[in-house]
């Protein structure tokens, strides 16, 4: 048996200050991606861009490197973005960037694959004061960890999740659905393309996961939420994620990114 779970993986570790009135919150984030245990390659990518609070997981599909394309084109326009100081502003700008991907994948697949599909999903997190916003689309997630639950902050556009909100199936039933891979928005897929948005607020003790499907199909919420307590270093606690998601037998390429909200020391 071919091992692949000794594959490189990408981590990096970062911190960012977002001083507020109330109280200064130091925002510390890091990010790991892996191939898995079965893929051969990695159309997963990670993004992590401190300075401006800013992060994002995504996942690339159209096979043949084609997802990789997809997915690193959306975290380098990404990498584009500036601070802005209304949030308005800053969440439009993300926005369009992301639409522009879409555009580019779309001209892409007619000019270089014949018209076969090629997109990503993606999941962004911006943090601004004590303002959390997030912009997605595709299944890729953001759970949010505080007081010791855990809540998904997105909801997944998969044929699955449809289901799971006209009360068609369990919830017992989606967890191993035949269905479980189709997703029904991801960007480059479709000329026009809706990014959904959510606005939320954040608070110092806040451990946020973005992650990909390779992580939560692989890692059950009660894993993920006794990582996230036992763990207080957020680089441990997201090499242990990565790692367990490859105990568990990873059948796709998993992706995380941590973001802990801790007292700022900042002038202390």
């Amino acid at each position: 048996m071919e091992i692949l779970g000794l594959a490189p993986t990408l981590f990096r570790t970062e911190m960012m200050t977002d001083t507020t009135i109330r109280r200064p919150v130091q925002w510390l984030s890091a990010s790991a991606t892996n191939v898995g245990m079965v893929r051969k390659i990695n159309e997963d990518a990670v993004f992590s861009k401190p300075e401006i609070n800013l992060w994002a997981v995504a996942d690339g599909m159209g096979g043949h490197e084609a997802g990789n394309v997809a997915s690193n084109m959306i975290v380098n326009i990404l990498d584009d973005i500036e601070a802005k100081v209304n949030l308005d502003v800053f969440v439009s700008t993300i926005e369009n960037k992301i639409l522009d991907v879409n555009k580019r994948l779309l001209e892409y697949s007619e000019i270089m694959l014949d018209g076969r599909i090629v997109g990503s999903t993606v999941a962004i997190l911006l943090i601004k004061g004590r303002v959390g916003v997030c912009l997605w689309a595709g299944d890729s997630r953001l759970y949010r960890h505080r007081n010791g639950g855990i809540k998904q902050m997105t909801v997944d556009h998969s044929h699955v999740a449809e289901l799971l909100k006209q009360g068609a199936i369990s919830i017992e039933e989606a967890e191993n659905h035949p269905d479980a891979n189709i997703i029904t928005r991801a960007v480059g897929t479709c000329e026009n393309l809706y990014v959904d948005i959510d606005v939320f607020d954040v608070n110092m003790g806040d451990t946020f996961l973005l992650c990909t499907d390779g992580l939560y199909n692989a890692v059950n919420e009660e894993s993920i939420i006794n990582c996230l307590q036992q763990d207080d270093d957020i680089e441990t606690a997201t090499n242990t994620l990565i790692e367990t998601s490859l105990n568990n037998g990873a059948s796709d390429n998993v992706s995380v990114v941590l973001v802990k909200g801790v007292r700022s020391t900042a002038n202390q």
